[in-house]
């Protein structure tokens, strides 16, 4: 079975209403797991550490989609040489 890898990471943003980070340097990277659910849960206890900073956003990134997409492009892409 392929694995679907997702990513979670999260910071401080400018504005909460925005997905700009403060500062990158400070990214906090909680981990990457093997599928949605254990991703989710992750997510769900990084979110809940930091409920009392409205800045801060954790976000699930799905690192599987990335190379998929990386995958249909080569199709297209010419070969550089």
């Amino acid at each position: 079975m392929a694995h679907r890898l997702h990513l979670v990471f999260g910071g401080e943003l400018v504005d909460p209403s925005r997905n700009e980070f403060r500062n990158v340097e400070e990214i906090d990277v909680v981990g990457i797991f093997p599928n949605y659910e254990k991703a989710y849960n992750a997510w769900k206890a990084a979110a809940q550490s930091t409920v009392d900073n409205a800045h801060m956003r954790y976000f699930i990134a799905h690192l599987h989609r990335l190379s998929d997409e990386e995958q249909s492009r080569a199709a297209t892409l010419p070969v550089s040489q």
